[in-house]
């Protein structure tokens, strides 16, 4: 049973936005329950992932690492979930991925040190704790139980919520600390390397069903964001009904190098000023965002549709346009086709052969609800003038 100060504690936790993925493997099994047997656990944990074995292990950090159980094996891990931690979240909640290593006394006499390895991973930081214990001092479970309470001790910690936990270590046992804050330029730099998946900026002022997980996506360069973006999503939230609308920008582009961090923060600024939610990606292609935002609801043109559609942009492919939009489709994606002028006409989803396994996936923008021949590029173009 929780000890009533734990259980104190974890409800604090609970009470507060932070959602959570952990990446745990050698130890902190107490820590799990303690989270999850306190009512409230489904607040802050979004995904707990127990790589025990080996191969478990090189599965999810995609490589075999040079040692199992190390600082920088947990903090990979932490990253890693903070990544998933990202794609799982409610939109605009304040995430937090852990990884935690550890090489904890077993069945049979250990060799090394009875050791391990703790990071978290949020937005702007990154913590780590390595602690070397003594060995033959602790059963498996009193070293489980040490390891379990500095888990629950760094999360409480980021999500603010005051705690003091017994450490259990004596003066024989060996721990160290670091530490590192992001700016928000660093933050962008490491999005711009593929170190992080996306950063959102929630600025939306209106009330959206702020527990709603499905997103309502409209993507574009918005170099300047106009009017008619901001109709657009208004009208397709109204069509989807339940849902949290946002634009996204990726910071990257297939034929131009990408944006640059000042870039960035300027297109963001636009987004401040109106009170819309925008989220900076480096996904420019719509299947990867699909895997990206599962579920989500992307906001498009008819010229864009026609794009998606046309095997032209999939070397020519028309099996592999439909394998790559399957995929799409199975990630629970759905795209809203507004109507927009193409080669000098008019256009709306229905003047396109949506191929019959993918049509449900596309959902028409009536004309009579949304049409606005304006685009960003006329508008530079003015501005020239």
């Amino acid at each position: 049973m929780t000890e009533n100060w734990i259980r104190g504690v974890v409800e604090a936790i609970h009470s507060t936005p932070t959602q959570c993925v952990l990446y745990l493997a050698g130890g902190t099994s107490q820590a799990v329950g303690m989270l999850l047997s306190v009512p409230g656990a489904s607040n802050t944990v979004l995904e707990a992932v127990l790589p025990y074995s080996q191969t478990s292990m090189i599965q999810l950090l995609g490589k075999i690492p040079t040692q199992y159980c190390s600082r920088s094996t947990a903090e990979e891990m932490a990253l890693l979930a903070y990544n998933r931690a990202l794609k799982l979240s409610r939109p605009g909640s304040p995430v937090l991925g852990v990884g935690f290593t550890g090489s904890l006394a077993t069945s049979r006499p250990k060799l090394g040190d009875h050791r391990f390895c703790l990071s978290t991973r949020s937005s702007d930081r990154l913590w780590v704790s390595t602690v070397t214990l003594s060995k033959g001092l602790r059963t498996r479970e009193q070293e489980d139980l040490i390891s379990s309470h500095l888990l629950l001790k760094a999360i409480a910690y980021t999500c603010r919520v005051p705690a003091t936990f017994p450490s259990g270590l004596t003066e024989s046992d060996v721990s160290n600390e670091y530490e590192e804050e992001f700016s928000e330029d660093q933050e962008l730099e490491q999005l711009i390397n593929g170190q992080i998946c996306f950063k959102i900026y929630p600025y939306l002022t209106e009330m959206h069903h702020s527990d709603a997980e499905r997103k309502i996506i409209l993507p574009g360069s918005f170099n300047p964001l106009h009017e008619g973006h901001l109709k657009l999503l208004d009208v397709a939230t109204s069509i989807c009904g339940n849902g949290y609308p946002c634009f996204e920008l990726s910071a990257i582009n297939p034929d131009k190098p990408p944006l640059s961090v000042s870039q960035i923060k300027d297109r963001v600024k636009q987004f401040e000023k109106v009170g819309k939610t925008v989220i900076i990606s480096n996904r420019p292609y719509f299947y990867k965002k699909a895997e990206l935002f599962p579920g989500s609801a992307f906001v498009i043109g008819a010229d864009t549709a026609a794009r998606i559609i046309n095997p032209k942009y999939y070397d020519g492919d028309y099996n592999k346009m439909l394998k790559i939009l399957t995929g799409c489709k199975e990630t629970g994606c759905t795209f809203l086709v507004a109507g927009r002028n193409v080669d000098g006409s008019f256009k709306v989803l229905d003047d396109f052969e949506i191929p019959e396994e993918l049509r449900d996936m596309f959902i028409p923008i009536p004309a009579d609800k949304f049409r606005m021949d304006i685009s960003s590029t006329e508008i530079r173009t003015k501005q020239r003038m």
